[in-house]
């Protein structure tokens, strides 16, 4: 891991510890205005509105895109798995229903198997 990607970790971490919030038109919106009002802030706003899947099927779907390129995640793609593991943890612990939450819970531990496997080198996924 180079020193900008430690940087960059510890950054994301700072904004989602400082709170967000998925608005009435489902974007996702950083609690804390400092943060959201700083280039970075910005930058990390706009790749998960504009890159990460917002509902189940479109989910799904990048699951099963990931699972057949059997081969290594890019930068870019590792940081949308990472974001839609957050975003699926939100939606899951946000969800009124026990059937809902079952549900967001069961994508988010499909993105966490396709993390683990993509850094343990296993691109032949085997799992549901």
């Amino acid at each position: 891991m180079t020193s900008s990607a430690v940087s960059d970790a510890n950054l994301m971490f700072e904004f989602l510890l400082g709170g967000i919030e998925i608005n009435k038109d489902n974007n996702i919106v950083l609690l804390d205005e400092e943060m959201a009002s700083m280039r970075q802030g910005r930058t990390f706003l706009s790749q998960i509105n504009d890159n990460i899947p917002r509902n189940l099927e479109s989910m799904k779907q990048m699951l099963t895109t990931l699972r057949e390129q059997r081969m290594p995640l890019t930068h870019s793609q590792f940081e949308g798995l990472v974001l839609s593991m957050v975003y699926s943890a939100h939606q899951a612990w946000q969800q009124e229903k026990e059937e809902d939450k079952e549900v967001w819970g069961a994508v988010l531990l499909q993105l966490v198997n396709t993390t683990v496997h993509d850094l343990r080198g296993n691109y032949l996924f085997t799992y549901a």
